[in-house]
């Protein structure tokens, strides 16, 4: 019973992939993470990822902490979660969701993700 209630959980988290293997070779190794993007940084990141892994949706990250939000412009179509300020957590949805109210994306039916970058946006 404890490990169908177990697969159950597991089976119902966002999917989360990233856009190359450098990026996710950085991102699973804290060394390097670390190396690259400095203690604070690299802990947000960790920290945004395991949320991100653990939401059903992405609709559940509306309330939760990294103010996750659509970006417009050059990046539209992708989202981002706050880091140490200016820096983000790039991310797109797998697939279509299509469109939500207020025409933007349907977070509810986002239920997979890659990550693309960390960046500051604001450049």
């Amino acid at each position: 019973m404890l490990t169908k209630l177990v697969n159950n959980l597991v089976e119902n988290t966002l999917e989360v992939s990233f856009a190359d293997a450098g990026l996710a070779g950085m991102c699973r190794n804290e060394r390097e993470l670390i190396r690259k993007c400095g203690v604070v940084r690299a802990k947000k990141i960790q920290q945004r990822i395991k949320t991100l892994k653990a939401a059903e949706t992405l609709a559940d990250m509306r309330s939760l902490p990294g103010r996750c939000h659509e970006l417009h412009g050059d990046l539209a179509g992708h989202l981002s979660l706050d880091l140490d300020h200016p820096y983000r957590l790039l991310f797109r949805p797998v697939g279509d969701p299509g469109l939500g109210p207020g025409s933007g994306l349907d977070w509810s039916a986002v239920s997979a993700v890659t990550i693309v970058g960390i960046a500051d946006t604001h450049d």
